[in-house]
């Protein structure tokens, strides 16, 4: 019997790996919607427009339909400044003084190069680079601007009037059009930039995201972003949110609250409501009814009210006094306890009950059913632990 012929494997297609390195070739979608997808077009169109009808006004002393006379009043770059202005305004390199301060500046740098350097090849090269470094220099960063340099060798333009008009022009004028389409379809432009806020104190500021550590960030990551530091801090803030709001916004009042927490009756003597915190070492007794109503609550703060704290001289003795047995005018917890309470129903976010305690003092916040019924009590504690929790999650 003739031995087997041994099967060679198959190469493995090439198509598979060709169809995943057009894939990651392909760049991801922006993420805006349609609506900003058609304000951008629109705007560069009517800038654009804008600035051509003007800049030929002015420099041809009337309309120009035909493209010779157009190129006179009208530089090439700019429709690329368009591009930033309209369709990323937030962008520092398309803020105003970037459009005009780069453009402009940039041609002067390219017609300076026109008239003192012979070599056309060398000139251009020189051109775009002394440009960017113009640029850096002042602030006025814009990609554009390098074209500006360029055309300017290319056309062989040693005028520096040229980088007034029309450069200098046309840069105004489609400043002007930002400015009035941008607001009026409410992308507010310029970008502002805010004053930094002052430093935090040592020990302050916990795992919050500082202004100073983004600046460290941004210092080591040393390359010039699209994105300005104070839109960054924003984005990286309304993250941080999302991110506390997804682990802490399913969180509720029932997840965290002590159940059928210890109460007191309004005719429960005090000596008795003391001998049940201790016992329990709790620091507020929530009083109810016959039907766990919720009449008010009695804490350690409400049994210091009742002596005198300014004279420290036998002052345990005075609390011992108040809630010694006096079977004859015992006192009870309804004439001391706190009736206006703040309460919370168990289905609330957790999250809601941060600012109540932050700002407003509380130490301990009753939890009622949809009955008004008392189910819970959260403390400080109780939150505390529950954002600890949320926080190593």
């Amino acid at each position: 019997m003739p031995a087997p012929v041994p099967e060679h494997p198959q190469p493995p297609s090439r198509q598979p790996r060709l169809l995943a390195l057009a894939r990651a070739l392909w760049p991801a979608p922006q993420p805006i919607n349609r609506r900003e997808k058609l304000r951008a077009s629109l705007g560069a169109a009517l800038g654009v427009l804008l600035v051509a009808l003007l800049a030929a006004s002015w420099v041809e002393g009337g309309l120009a339909h035909e493209h010779s006379l157009l190129a006179l009043a009208l530089v090439a770059p700019l429709g690329a400044s368009a591009v930033l202005v309209f369709a990323v305004p937030s962008s520092p390199l398309a803020q105003p003084w970037s459009v005009v301060g780069g453009n402009t500046l940039s041609a002067l740098v390219g017609i300076a190069c026109v008239k003192w350097v012979p070599d056309a090849s060398l000139a251009a090269g020189l051109a775009v680079g002394l440009a960017i470094a113009v640029m850096l220099a002042l602030r006025c960063l814009h990609p554009p601007g390098g074209a500006s340099a360029l055309l300017m060798v290319l056309t062989g333009c040693d005028r520096f009037m040229f980088a007034v008009t029309p450069v200098l022009l046309d840069s105004l004028l489609l400043v002007a059009a930002g400015l009035l389409y941008n607001n009026l379809t409410r992308r507010p432009w310029p970008h502002l930039h805010r004053a930094a806020p002052p430093a935090p104190a040592a020990g302050e500021g916990g795992t919050r995201l500082q202004r100073s550590d983004l600046d460290a960030v941004l210092a080591r990551h040393n390359e010039v972003l699209d994105i300005s530091r104070d839109d960054l801090e924003a984005l990286l803030e309304e993250v941080e949110a999302l991110a506390y709001q997804r682990t802490m916004g399913k969180v509720r009042c029932a997840d965290v609250m002590s159940a059928n927490p210890v109460a007191a009756r309004v005719e429960m003597p005090l000596r008795d409501a003391w001998a049940l915190m201790r016992k329990h070492r709790i620091k507020a007794l929530p009083v109810v009814d016959g039907r766990q109503h919720l009449l008010g609550i009695v804490t350690v703060a409400d049994f210091m009210r009742q002596i005198d704290l300014d004279v420290h001289e036998g002052m345990a003795w005075r609390l011992r006094s108040l809630v010694r047995p006096k079977p004859a005018h015992a006192r009870t917890v309804g004439q001391i306890m706190t009736r206006t309470v703040r309460v919370a129903s168990h289905d609330r976010l957790l999250i809601d009950l941060v600012p109540v305690f932050s700002e407003n003092g509380h130490r301990h916040i009753p939890i009622i059913d949809e009955g008004q019924r008392l189910v819970g009590i959260i403390t400080q504690s109780d939150l505390i632990r529950a954002l600890y929790q949320a926080v190593r999650a």
